[in-house]
């Protein structure tokens, strides 16, 4: 790597809902970090702040929006009309772009943005500053095939990413599932498709996982079953199962629980589960900073599998219970099933789910428990390293 000035990398996650996109943004950039490197995060994520920021890692704050049906974005926390939250979105986004004059910008899942707030930015990069490259981060899955190409045909998106983008990077497999062929990518877009493979987070020791367990009085000989939601928006439903499994069964079920709700599940759902909770003698908590810590400290995991979740379960290689949601996106359900296929997880699908199979599957995923660690522990997660080497390849050509 040539000696250079710093070299600034821009991301944009725009954050709408949930903690999936600043946790993938937060892994990336903590990755891409390093003393030559400058990383500003463009983020629409209230909770942006609650995270530990690497050195020269910062982010700007974009005004939060909601998504309300698959058109109609809503102001998450000021009093304003959703046209004027997006116009002072477009416009932050376009002024610290000019103004970072970012060497690599890499716009995370939306081409466009939301609602198209990121096009104007990749145009004036593309006209002003050729030099920038652009970069399209892609999770494994977006949705149901038919969906994804439906919405890009409508949004023109197939002739933005030739336009606009140097590379689209997968942060999946090919072998796992193929976006190329599932969401008709044109053959003259192929060369710039990298798949990185599935990004990995910090492997903790066996010492942070006993401190962890200390903390919440597991003992060594305890089997600990960590619940959590991800964002907790639309997980009270998953919770609900798992305690109505504990009515079901109040005096067969030789396992410790901790709950991790997700600091979006509103308020009265959270104090509803809290209660029910706090009768089986289980902890629940909002929000973990360090959830990758829980999840080396648990011999199972209970989630509905979204991108992030499943990263760390990979990378702590702790055996796991997905149960996906199917709406609005049938994405988590896609991604259970093909990781099923491969042994690394198994999954219940969300309209099955009763407190008897609920139990059954839970003592048959313990009783295979090496089996599972196994397929993990020789599943490589190579996202951070290859893109480390496309960020070098770079900056050896400026």
């Amino acid at each position: 790597m040539p000696d250079s000035p710093i070299y600034n990398i821009l991301m944009y996650s725009h954050d709408t809902y949930g903690l999936g996109h600043i946790r993938r943004s937060m892994a990336i950039a903590s990755h891409l970090s390093g003393k030559e490197v400058n990383i500003l995060i463009l983020t629409g994520s209230p909770i942006a702040g609650r995270f530990t920021l690497p050195e020269q890692v910062d982010f700007v704050r974009i005004p939060g929006m909601i998504k309300k049906t698959n058109d109609e974005y809503h102001s998450l926390s000021i009093r304003i009309d959703p046209n004027q939250a997006l116009t002072i979105r477009k416009n932050i986004i376009a002024a610290t772009a000019k103004a970072f004059k970012p060497d690599l910008f890499i716009v995370d899942k939306e081409p466009l943005g939301l609602k198209r707030e990121v096009l104007p930015t990749l145009k004036w990069l593309r006209k002003f500053s050729p030099a920038t490259k652009t970069i399209l981060g892609l999770r494994d899955i977006l949705d149901d095939a038919p969906v994804v190409c439906k919405d890009w045909m409508e949004k023109d998106v197939y002739r933005y990413l030739e336009e606009l983008y140097d590379e689209i990077w997968v942060y999946g497999n090919q072998e796992i599932y193929d976006p190329i062929s599932e969401y008709q990518i044109p053959s003259q877009l192929e060369p710039k498709i990298r798949f990185t493979g599935y990004i990995p987070r910090k492997h903790w020791s066996p010492s942070v996982r006993r401190k962890t367990r200390k903390r919440y009085r597991i003992l060594d000989e305890d089997t600990f079953i960590l619940i959590t939601t991800g964002g907790g928006g639309d997980g009270c439903e998953l919770l609900d199962h798992y305690l109505s499994m504990h009515d079901f069964f109040p005096t067969s079920l030789p396992f410790k629980s901790l709950i991790i709700t997700g600091p979006f599940m509103p308020k009265s759902s959270r104090e509803l589960i809290k209660g029910r909770a706090k009768r089986y003698g289980i902890k629940s908590l909002p929000f973990h900073p360090r959830m990758e810590q829980l999840i080396a400290a648990a011999d199972l995991v209970i989630s509905m599998g979204g991108y992030n979740t499943i990263c760390e379960i990979l990378s702590q290689q702790t055996p796991a219970l997905i149960i996906p949601r199917e709406t609005p996106r049938k994405e988590q359900l896609i991604r259970a099933e093909k990781l099923t296929e491969q042994g690394l997880i198994d999954y219940l699908p969300w309209k099955k789910v009763s407190a008897q199979l609920l139990r059954e599957k839970i003592f048959t995923i313990l009783g295979k428990s090496e089996a599972f660690q196994n397929s993990m522990a020789s599943f490589q997660l190579s996202g951070l390293d290859t893109m480390r080497n496309r960020v070098e390849h770079f900056r050896d050509l400026s």
